[in-house]
């Protein structure tokens, strides 16, 4: 059994309403939460989706959710910082191990088959780590990865990870602003009127106002996993327990 939990905002009259080109669906935060994301996909939200990153790490299914949404070409994947951390250490395991393993990248490799490594262990055992981690993903779900957008926008609305530069476009933003946010965006609204839809922050419960849509809410620790339709005019929350 699971509940679907709805609450629904409109744009006040200080920021300008959402347009998107079309109606579509935000994403939060997964973090190997796999039944959360099957239970939501099965509901068959009709609308797009557009998932906003942080697949992997503290959850316990972290490779069957990267295989589930690599077998969905329709689903619009973005990354996000946990993405970039899975990568860093493919590429580097020595000099980038020790801080995934610590932000959940333990949960990851275990999803995967790889143990017997910590984020105290040596050179040589984070790299047998990596190794064993590339045999079990495979190149094509790296590759896909890899490749992984940083931002989607339809209309006035852009989904990213994180957050934004408030004082920037949406084509300057840089991608560490995209993933790991910006000290200002909650702060400063944006005189553009982009709307900003964004994870990577927990909130008790999922927001729109002034510009700013944040979906996530703790799937890994509260069992709770938000999606928002976005119509023109509205936003519709959607949890997932």
């Amino acid at each position: 059994m699971f509940k679907r939990l709805f609450r629904r905002f409109v744009a006040s009259s200080d920021f300008p309403a959402t347009a998107p080109e079309s109606p579509f669906i935000a994403v939060g935060d997964i973090h190997g939460c796999v039944d959360l994301l099957e239970r939501y996909l099965g509901l068959e939200p009709g609308d797009p989706l557009v998932c906003v990153g942080d697949y992997v790490d503290r959850g316990d299914n972290s490779a069957e959710v990267l295989r589930l949404l690599h077998a969905r070409p329709d689903i619009i994947c973005l990354s996000g910082n946990h993405e970039e951390m899975m990568l860093d250490f493919l590429k580097d395991p020595a000099g980038s191990g020790a801080r995934w393993l610590r932000y959940g990248g333990l949960q990851t490799l275990a999803s995967f088959g790889v143990a017997g490594v910590t984020e105290t262990s040596s050179a040589d055992a984070m790299a047998q780590a990596r190794d064993q981690l590339q045999d079990a993903m495979g190149p094509d779900l790296i590759t896909w990865m890899k490749r992984l957008p940083k931002c989607w926008q339809s209309g006035n609305v852009a989904v990213v990870h994180a957050g934004a530069d408030p004082a920037q476009s949406i084509e300057n933003q840089t991608e560490k602003v995209l993933h790991w946010g910006h000290p200002d965006f909650a702060k400063a609204t944006r005189t553009d009127g982009v709307w900003i839809v964004h994870g990577h922050t927990i909130v008790a419960e999922p927001t729109a106002t002034r510009g700013r849509i944040s979906i996530d809410t703790g799937a890994y620790a509260t069992g709770r996993l938000t999606a928002a339709l976005i119509e023109p005019g509205k936003t519709t929350f959607e949890t997932i327990t």
